[in-house]
């Protein structure tokens, strides 16, 4: 059986514990998906971002990442191929560097510029990243002055980067007001519609933040999968509600969804 392209795992476990975080998942990404994770908190929504950012081994099973299988594989070799925008990453960029440099030593893989050196290239690919993703203007702002929106932004730029073949994104719109979501959801449809653009994973709890042109959809619960395959047939409100644990009412509209408590 032929691995797929970008991402798969087959009937992978993570457990920690006595805690099983992820049971018996299968899934494949292909080059060119755009896929939504989405599951309450404690789906395992998370965990299954850290196997495909090579962070995670599985406890049980096999999981291939661009075509190479964890653990059999030096993930440093890998890691600069995929691109990753999350918290916990945002939470290691220094307050006090200029913008520019955040997205620019994503080239050297590393957190803070020191003595590495960059060319006309880079700088104008950095220039480009944060000017696609409306941040152009923020380039020699200190990153820790800027609003959630802002550095969400950037985050993104600089996941973009080193030109990865895999986009993970961890719940992007997370802590953002409603413009900061509309605009960042635009700016990810846009993305979305880049044929050039690599495979994106997207993280979320909510239906509403999922940008239009993403293609796939895996729902979790409790670490099993819910359902898995084509937005159009898949997100429904039928397995939402499964996913969720209770009844609920789904509206679908120019590629954009919305969720409510049915009756």
């Amino acid at each position: 059986m032929a691995v797929a392209d970008v991402l798969e795992l087959r009937s992978v476990s993570v457990v920690r514990g006595t805690s099983t975080l992820l049971d018996r998942v299968d899934w494949a990404v292909e080059e060119g998906q755009r896929w939504v994770v989405l599951g309450p908190n404690g789906a395992g929504k998370t965990t299954l971002l850290q196997i495909a950012a090579t962070q995670t081994y599985p406890s049980r099973g096999q999981a291939w990442v661009l075509g190479e299988q964890l653990g059999a594989v030096d993930v440093f070799d890998l890691r600069p191929r995929i691109g990753m925008a999350s918290a916990a990453l945002a939470e290691r960029l220094p307050a006090g560097e200029r913008v520019v440099d955040v997205v620019r030593t994503a080239s050297y893989a590393v957190f803070g510029h020191w003595r590495e050196t960059y060319d006309r290239v880079d700088n104008a690919r950095a220039q480009s990243l944060l000017s696609t993703l409306g941040a152009g203007e923020l380039a020699e702002r200190r990153f820790g002055t800027l609003s959630e929106g802002e550095r969400k932004r950037v985050q993104i730029a600089r996941a973009l980067m080193a030109d990865p073949e895999l986009l993970l994104l961890d719940e992007p719109a997370a802590g953002l007001d409603l413009a900061g979501r509309e605009d960042l959801v635009q700016r990810l449809a846009q993305l979305a519609a880049d044929l050039s653009a690599p495979a994106m994973v997207l993280v979320t709890h909510h239906v509403e933040e999922i940008p239009p042109g993403f293609t796939h959809v895996l729902m979790l619960r409790a670490g099993r999968v819910v359902a898995s395959g084509p937005i159009a047939s898949t997100l429904t409100a039928k397995s939402l509600s499964r996913t969720f644990g209770l009844e609920l009412h789904l509206d679908a509209r120019g590629g954009r969804h919305a969720a409510r408590l049915a009756g």
